[in-house]
C-alpha cells in the first residue's frame, strides 16, 4: 500500500479572520474547521488551497487575494514570503502590536484562568528594522532555488548560498542579498564572504554529504558600535582559513573580535566547541546606563539591545526597589537584570545553569564594580532549595526570566514555600508563563502586566508580570 494521498480542497472568497499562533493567520472553512495560512493578513479575502488536512484543522495557503486588508502593508524584503524569518512584514506595525497584546492577553486568560489587571500598553519598538545585533547565517552548495527561478528555465551554473534555512528544511539554504534585521555593515560582511569565498573557489558546506569547508557565519554588533564576526568550518584547512580570515580583517577593519571554529560534527552548535581568536579582543561590549557587559562568541544576551533596555527598566519598576531589599534573580543569564538592578537593592543573588555565563557575569561586576552581586551556577530545581536560602538569606523580591518552557514545577513549588512579597515574572512565552502564573494564583495576586515587543515585523512577544502576595 502505498502513502495516503492527502486530498486537496479549494476554498473560494474566504474571509481572514485572525493572527494565531506562529506568525501564521486564521481563517474559517465552510465545514467550520479552522485554516491556518502564512503570508496573509486579518481582513483579507482570499481564495485557499488547502495542504495538509488534520482532524480539527487545516493547512493552506492563499492561491488569490480578492480583496485585501486595511491593515495590510508594503513588505520592504526582497525575500519576504520565501525566508520565513519576518512572517509580519505585510501587516502594518500598529496592528503587529494589537495581535501580539492579544496573544498574551488570550494566554493568561485561557490557559491561566486567573484574574487580570488592566493591562498596561505594550510597548513597541522605536526601531522596527535593523534592530537585532546577533545574526547568524549558513553556507549551502545546493541552494534553495525560488519559484521565479525555476520557472526562468535558467542554468544556473553556481549554486553556492549564504543566507538561511527555508522553514522545515534542515539542509536547504536561502541565498540572502539584504536583510532588514542587523544594521551594517552586516550585510556588507555577508556579501563580501561570499563574494571572495566563490572567487577562490572555496567550497560551501553540503549537509546531506557532510562535505565542504565554509560552515556557518555568525555576526554580532552592539550599542557601542562593536563587531564580532566568528566563521564555523567544517574542515581543519589552515591555508584557506589564513586566507579569508586575513581578508576579512583588512576588508573591514572595524572588527572588534575575529573567531573561528572548526567543527566536523554533526550539527552547527557551538556551545561544546573551542572558539580560536584570530584577531582582536574575545569579546565586544554592551552599555547600558554606564554599565558595561562583555558579551563573547557562546553568551547569551538579548538579541534586541535597545529593547531589552526597556524590559529591564519596565522590570525594575515593576519590583519597586527602596535599596533595602534581598533580591534573586533566578536564570540571570550573563546577570544583566541583575546588576541592572543592583543600585537600587541591598544584595542580588544571580542563579544560572550554564558556568560559561556566570563565569561571564561574575567579570561584568567586577567591570562595573558592583560589589553587592554574587553570582552562583546550577540547575534551578536542584540549586534553588531549602539549604541555598537558609545560607543566602530569605528574599523579599525574587525576579524570574526563564526560557521558552517557563519554571520547573520544583522551582515554582520553592518559590511558593519561600513566599516573597513580590514576584517579577519575565518571559518571551506567554502560554508557559501562563501555566506558572496558575500554580501560584493561590498565594499571589497578578497585580501588573505589560507585553513589550521585542521583534517587530514576527509574533514573537515578551511579557513583564508583577505578582504580589495576597493578604
Amino acid at each position: 500500500m502505498g502513502k495516503k494521498r492527502t486530498e486537496k480542497i479549494a476554498f473560494e472568497n474566504v474571509e481572514v479572520l485572525d493572527a494565531g499562533a506562529k506568525g501564521v493567520s486564521v481563517a474559517k472553512a465552510p465545514d467550520g474547521k479552522v485554516i491556518f495560512l502564512p503570508n496573509v493578513v486579518p481582513g483579507d479575502v482570499v481564495d485557499i488551497q488547502t495542504l495538509k488536512k488534520r482532524k480539527a484543522y487545516y493547512e493552506g495557503k492563499a492561491t488569490k487575494i480578492h480583496t485585501y486588508s486595511k491593515d495590510r502593508t508594503e513588505p520592504v524584503c526582497e525575500h519576504f514570503g520565501v525566508c520565513g524569518g519576518c512572517k509580519w512584514q505585510n501587516m502594518k506595525y500598529e496592528k503587529q502590536l494589537f495581535y501580539k497584546n492579544q496573544e498574551v492577553f488570550n494566554n493568561l486568560k485561557r490557559i491561566g484562568k486567573i484574574e487580570l489587571p488592566e493591562f498596561e500598553t505594550i510597548l513597541g519598538s522605536k526601531e522596527q528594522f535593523f534592530y537585532r545585533n546577533k545574526m547568524e547565517f549558513g553556507f549551502s552548495n545546493a541552494r534553495w532555488m525560488t519559484d521565479a527561478e525555476i520557472q526562468s528555465g535558467k542554468e544556473f551554473d553556481n549554486k553556492n548560498a549564504l543566507g538561511f534555512h527555508i522553514p522545515r528544511m534542515w539542509d536547504k539554504i536561502l541565498d540572502i542579498e539584504k536583510c532588514h534585521l542587523q544594521a551594517d555593515p552586516s550585510n556588507e560582511i555577508r556579501n563580501e564572504i561570499r563574494a571572495f569565498a566563490n572567487e577562490h573557489n572555496l567550497t560551501f558546506f553540503n549537509p546531506r554529504e557532510h562535505s565542504g569547508f565554509l560552515r556557518t557565519l555568525m555576526i554580532r554588533t552592539s550599542s557601542t558600535g562593536e563587531i564580532m564576526v566568528l566563521l564555523q568550518f567544517f574542515e581543519n584547512d589552515k591555508k584557506n582559513i589564513e586566507l579569508i580570515l586575513n581578508f576579512l580583517g583588512e576588508r573591514f577593519p572595524a572588527i572588534t573580535s575575529l573567531l573561528y571554529v572548526v567543527n566536523n560534527k554533526a550539527n552547527d552548535t557551538i556551545y561544546d566547541q573551542e572558539v580560536v581568536l584570530f584577531k582582536g579582543r574575545e569579546y565586544i561590549l554592551e552599555e547600558m546606563e554606564g554599565l558595561h557587559f562583555s558579551v563573547n562568541a557562546k553568551s547569551f544576551y538579548q538579541t534586541n539591545s535597545d529593547q531589552a533596555y526597556e524590559l529591564y527598566k519596565i522590570t525594575r519598576e515593576f519590583a519597586g526597589l527602596t535599596g533595602n531589599e534581598l533580591v534573586y534573580d533566578l536564570y540571570t543569564g550573563t546577570g544583566t537584570i541583575a546588576q541592572f538592578v543592583s543600585k537600587q537593592a541591598k544584595k542580588v543573588i544571580g542563579v544560572e545553569a550554564v558556568p560559561d555565563a556566570i563565569r561571564d557575569a561574575e567579570a561584568n561586576a567586577v567591570r562595573n564594580n558592583i560589589t553587592n552581586c554574587e553570582f552562583f551556577v546550577g540547575d534551578m530545581k536542584n540549586v534553588f532549595n531549602d539549604e541555598f536560602i537558609a545560607q543566602h538569606g530569605q528574599p523579599d523580591i525574587i525576579i524570574t526570566d526563564p526560557p521558552r518552557d517557563g519554571m520547573h514545577k520544583d522551582v515554582v513549588a520553592q518559590i511558593l514555600k519561600i513566599a516573597p512579597e513580590k514576584i517579577v515574572y519575565v518571559s518571551c512565552n506567554s502560554a508557559t508563563q501562563a501555566r506558572d502564573l496558575a500554580l501560584m494564583d493561590e498565594t499571589y495576586k497578578v497585580t501588573r502586566v505589560r507585553p513589550v515587543d521585542m521583534f517587530p515585523q514576527t509574533h514573537h512577544v515578551e511579557n513583564v508580570v508583577l505578582l504580589e502576595k495576597r493578604k
